[in-house]
């Protein structure tokens, strides 16, 4: 399974895991394994290290992604895989002496209740991997000048959106329009709006 050998940092990253708590490592491990049933629209990072912070974790924010990122990718591949918990645990033993015994219990026992949900997702989303919308901001705002041109007074529509990847990751996209390619684009949405309403 990729990445769980040591020269890919997974005994680093089991070194990480080692220092959390079995509460804080279950529900990382949920927060991951929601997102991979398509139970919720992301992994949100900031809310995993703030629950750390309060807990007295003090990881960097490198350690703290790279525990996500392995994680994800271990369930992700065993949920590709079709794999058992016994074989699961198996591949991370193999991977790295170095797990707790706690943890691979903890892995062994949340896989044998979500890991078939898991693998039926991954199916899924094998035929939809794309990108989902999980929010949109605008802004009107107004050039007045530019180092080109000391009077412009032209309005323009600034669009920041917020996108899960299918990898989890949130990323965010702005761009700007001009008032008309704004009014395009309302009218390309209201069509679709139209056309939704009648499936």
């Amino acid at each position: 399974m990729p990445g769980l050998d040591a020269s890919n940092g997974a005994t680093e990253v089991v070194g990480d895991i080692g220092t959390l708590s079995l509460e804080l490592f279950t529900d990382t491990c949920q927060h991951i394994l929601s997102y991979l049933q398509g139970l919720t629209r992301g992994v949100d990072s900031s809310q995993i290290s703030n629950t750390f912070q309060r807990n007295g974790v003090n990881l960097d924010e490198n350690a703290l992604q790279s525990i996500i990122r392995f994680l994800m990718l271990t369930f992700r591949s065993a949920g590709k895989s079709n794999l058992s918990s016994g074989d699961l645990v198996s591949k991370l033993e193999e991977g790295c002496t170095q797990w707790p015994k706690a943890s691979l219990q903890v892995v062994h026992k949340l896989w044998t209740e979500q890991g078939p949900l898991v693998h039926s997702q991954q199916e899924v989303q094998a035929l939809l991997s794309i990108g989902q919308l999980v929010d949109m901001q605008w802004k009107l705002g107004m050039a007045v000048s530019s180092d080109t041109c000391r009077s412009l007074n032209s309005p323009f529509v600034s669009v920041l959106l917020k996108i899960v990847e299918p990898s989890g990751q949130i990323s965010q996209k702005s761009f700007e329009m001009t008032i008309p390619q704004f009014q395009n684009f309302h009218k390309q949405f209201k069509e679709m709006a139209a056309v939704l309403e009648t499936v």
